[in-house]
């Protein structure tokens, strides 16, 4: 079971006192403000990455975290997942086979990463531009069945109804609609978590797709890729280092998905059209 903020005592919201303006008219009102913590995360008792995120669903930001980085293979090699809460922060201990975890060190990422960060302490280009192999046949999707997705999301976005103010993360099911949703102040972030959420239930991560309510950045399409996921909308813009790396892994990368428009930038074959 994913470890909530308010059973650590770090809540995902602070209520704050605001003026709130519109034009020259003003009144004092509370407001829900999203929170982000530092979130340490160690395996085998020693330290590799300290991210800034929504102290919540922190268990399966922490496998998602370890797939999508290729800390681990499969989610059977974390044996354990326990969450901390430390006066600065909050400490996520894993314990995986001795073997990973000396990968884990060898890339270096022991350093803090921002919350718009996807990339935030690689030490080296290796490290940064790591590039999963080709994904598998994936499923296909309508475009109705697309917009559907789109406009049934906000609705589960419970965190974001109250600040306005985190990303969040949808895996849908191809005639089932949205089936898993997780969110957090860092888009690459939310996708862990989704990620991490699916693996702990065994989904299989070619038996769907994800929505994401940000751009596509390369760091996204890595993350899918590296666990099989082979399609991936966002309704922002992807970056060209993103669409490239789609192309090479065999994501269909869609842009700009919103109402009933939408770009698609690589593999379109997955994304099927009525053609008048």
């Amino acid at each position: 079971m994913a470890v909530l903020a308010s059973e650590l005592g770090w809540p995902s919201y602070r209520v704050s006192p605001v003026e709130r303006w519109h034009g020259d008219k003003h009144a004092n009102q509370d407001d829900c403000i999203a929170e982000e913590a530092p979130i340490a995360l160690m395996y085998n008792g020693e330290p590799h990455a300290v991210m800034l995120a929504t102290p919540l669903d922190l268990e399966d930001f922490a496998l998602g975290f370890s797939l999508t980085e290729a800390i681990v293979a499969s989610p059977g090699e974390v044996e354990s997942i326990k969450v901390y809460q430390r006066a600065e922060g909050i400490e996520v201990r894993l314990r995986i086979p001795e073997a990973r975890c000396a990968g884990a060190a060898e890339k270096g990422r022991n350093l803090a990463g921002r919350t718009g960060c996807g990339l935030c302490g690689a030490r080296t280009l290796q490290q940064a531009m790591r590039r999963p192999g080709p994904v598998g046949q994936g499923v296909q999707v309508s475009a109705p069945e697309l917009i559907r997705v789109l406009a049934g999301l906000s609705e589960h976005q419970r965190l974001n109804r109250i600040t306005g103010a985190v990303h969040a993360a949808a895996w849908a099911v191809p005639g089932q609609g949205i089936q898993w949703v997780r969110e957090d102040i860092g888009r690459h972030n939310a996708l862990d978590k989704l990620i991490g959420a699916l693996a702990r239930q065994g989904v299989d991560f070619g038996g769907g797709f994800v929505v994401v309510t940000s751009r596509a950045s390369y760091e996204m399409v890595q993350k899918c890729a590296s666990v099989g996921i082979g399609f991936l909308a966002a309704i922002s813009a992807p970056t060209g280092l993103a669409v490239r790396l789609a192309e090479d892994a065999g994501v269909t990368l869609v842009g700009f998905a919103r109402g009933d428009k939408h770009v698609v930038y690589a593999n379109p074959q997955r994304l099927l059209h009525s053609k008048a």
